[in-house]
């Protein structure tokens, strides 16, 4: 890192300081936004991130696959050659069950709020540096890219697939950074794949005392899930030796314990299922005519995703049910090098600002970096704490939205400013 970059860095973060309030105050603003996914309208959420970006004169333009679902596209270049790093966040965020959620309100040292941790935090981010970061340009080398999507929490399929899809010239870059929840105490470099899948079975129906006379479709159901539980929850993936190594690292096993948990690092190692949603029957003397249950697998990078399916399909089979897979919902693991470039950089500007060591552990839930991940574009995540996330104290404190904030600028100074001389 130069001179340069060095006071430019803590030039912007002065100047994050500075504006502490004004901030914490757009994070409120944004917070506030319904913008619950389902039902997944992000068109409110989408006009305030355009009238940010134009308070900072940045380039910008809108790209959707559907109206109520619009993604927002930057762009700006240093004036000198060198690389494209994408900035990347989205601005959907799970339904609420407690109204009082969208009032983004100061609680002591944090706001509470939908989002607040998930991740419109990050999202923020992201958007102030590609802002704060474009007067400064002829500092840096090569290209910034920013990405805010919608549908994340739906898979993506009007989101950063879309623009994969449709648009991978204008996002795909050198290296990703993404502001999802992780706690500034750990270095998100690999994330499990997913399958979720629904089992049916179903039947005539009739009196709950004459089961000789109907099959039952809930028994069905129940004993196709116990078999596929038995066969895989908590089964050891077969991880590849360096990554193994990583994950089994006491400094590992600490940090994703503390961040995400007692027992994260050993989870991250093995397949999960989670049986989330059962339905059937009307009446407790009736035999019911159908049943379902919705299951989501989790499994670690070298896990035969076809081998697993298939095994799944014969358990199915040999209970009489149908299997259907959610395949928006269904997609590999992805890792990147966690000793890469940006990996180093964010673990070195983590240390700066908080002292952290940061090291490297398996994010347990679905990003969009993965679809970085899997063209080979190096991506790493680092953002709030991902504890409340989802939950009816979601929040985020104050001062770790503003150190998050500085975060994604240091690096992205870091990482642009290598090859400006």
């Amino acid at each position: 890192m130069t001179d340069e970059i060095a006071a430019l860095k803590r030039e912007l973060c002065r100047m994050v300081d500075d504006r502490r309030d004004e901030y914490i105050g757009l994070l409120r603003d944004f917070l506030r936004i319904r913008s619950a996914n389902p039902p997944g309208d992000m068109r409110e959420a989408a006009a305030f991130v355009r009238e940010v970006l134009d308070g900072f004169g940045v380039p910008h333009r809108t790209l959707a696959a559907r109206d109520d679902m619009p993604n927002i596209v930057g762009r700006w270049e240093s004036g000198k050659p060198g690389r494209t790093l994408v900035l990347n966040g989205h601005m959907d965020v799970f339904p609420v069950s407690k109204e009082t959620l969208w009032d983004a309100e100061i609680v002591g040292d944090r706001i509470v709020a939908r989002g607040a941790s998930d991740m419109k935090t990050g999202t923020l981010a992201s958007i102030l540096t590609y802002g704060l970061l474009h007067p400064y340009r002829n500092w840096l080398a090569g290209n910034l890219t920013l990405t805010v999507v919608s549908d994340e929490q739906s898979g993506g399929r009007y989101g950063t697939r879309y623009l994969f899809e449709e648009h991978a010239g204008e996002i795909s870059g050198d290296c990703c950074l993404n502001g999802e929840p992780s706690g500034l105490s750990t270095l998100r470099f690999m994330e499990k794949g997913t399958l979720r899948f629904a089992l049916t079975a179903s039947g005539p129906g009739g009196h709950g005392g004459y089961p000789h006379r109907a099959h039952n479709p809930i028994e069905q159901i129940v004993k196709a899930v116990h078999a596929i539980y038995e066969s895989f929850h908590l089964k050891l993936a077969d991880l590849p030796p360096e990554f193994d190594a990583i994950l089994t690292s006491p400094d590992s096993v600490a940090a994703a314990d503390a961040a995400l948990g007692k027992g994260a690092a050993e989870n991250a190692r093995r397949i999960t299922v989670n049986a989330g949603i059962i339905e059937g029957g009307a009446k407790a003397t009736q035999i019911p005519t159908d049943c379902a249950v919705h299951l989501d697998m989790r499994y670690p990078v070298g896990v035969e995703c076809s081998a697993m399916r298939a095994e799944l399909e014969s358990i199915a089979a040999a209970h009489g049910c149908s299997m259907v897979v959610n395949e928006d919902h269904s997609y590999p693991a992805s890792s990147t090098d966690p000793n890469g470039e940006m990996a180093t950089i964010l673990r070195g500007n983590i240390k700066d600002l908080t002292g952290n060591d940061a090291p490297p552990v398996c994010s347990l839930g679905g990003t969009d970096a993965r679809y970085w991940r899997w063209r080979g574009i190096p991506a790493v995540i680092c953002g709030p704490s991902n504890l409340s996330m989802g939950t009816d104290e979601e929040h985020v404190t104050l001062d770790e939205a503003i150190t998050v904030f500085k975060l994604h600028i240091c690096c992205a100074a870091d990482y642009l400013g290598a090859g400006a001389r």
